[in-house]
């Protein structure tokens, strides 16, 4: 836009952008108004990504799931190659997505991320064992909370 005479709109709007409109400071809700007259991707882009905002406020599954097959449809049509890789992301994950809404929003993926977490950690910790069963043992022990053997030493 520069190089064409234009004057640099995008410039320093980048957590306008990103930002949830209920966050923006003074400054940003001035700047985000600005942008959004201009017709470029960035623009379509931002817009469609505050459109996708909407999934979340569905109950059904059924109406959740005509919203996303209408959003990705919008999507690919757009033109904008990122955004199209995300819609056919969304589309792989379809099922998965929406078995948050089946459980009724009841439960959270913290509990399996907490637990994905401790195997890392475990895992990490038993490079040094001989064998595969050393760190099976040692994931056992720390994902099913079994008492530890009792030792000679302790090394910490």
């Amino acid at each position: 836009m520069k190089k064409a005479g234009h004057e640099p709109v995008l410039k320093n709007s980048r957590w306008c952008l990103l930002k949830r409109k209920e966050n923006l400071a003074e400054k940003q809700e001035i700047k985000l108004k600005e942008i959004l007259r201009y017709n470029l991707k960035t623009i379509r882009a931002y817009l469609l990504k505050e459109d996708f905002n909407g999934f979340w406020e569905y109950v059904s599954p059924a109406w959740a799931e005509k919203f996303l097959d209408r959003w990705c449809i919008r999507v690919m049509r757009s033109q904008i190659e990122p955004m199209k890789k995300v819609a056919k992301t969304i589309r792989a994950h379809k099922p998965l997505i929406l078995n948050w809404f089946k459980a009724k929003k009841a439960f959270s993926s913290g509990i399996v991320e907490g637990l994905n977490n401790k195997a890392k950690v475990t895992t990490r910790n038993s490079y040094g064992f001989r064998t595969y069963r050393g760190t099976e043992i040692a994931l056992y022990h720390a994902l099913g909370n079994l008492p530890a053997p009792p030792m000679t030493h302790r090394f910490y």
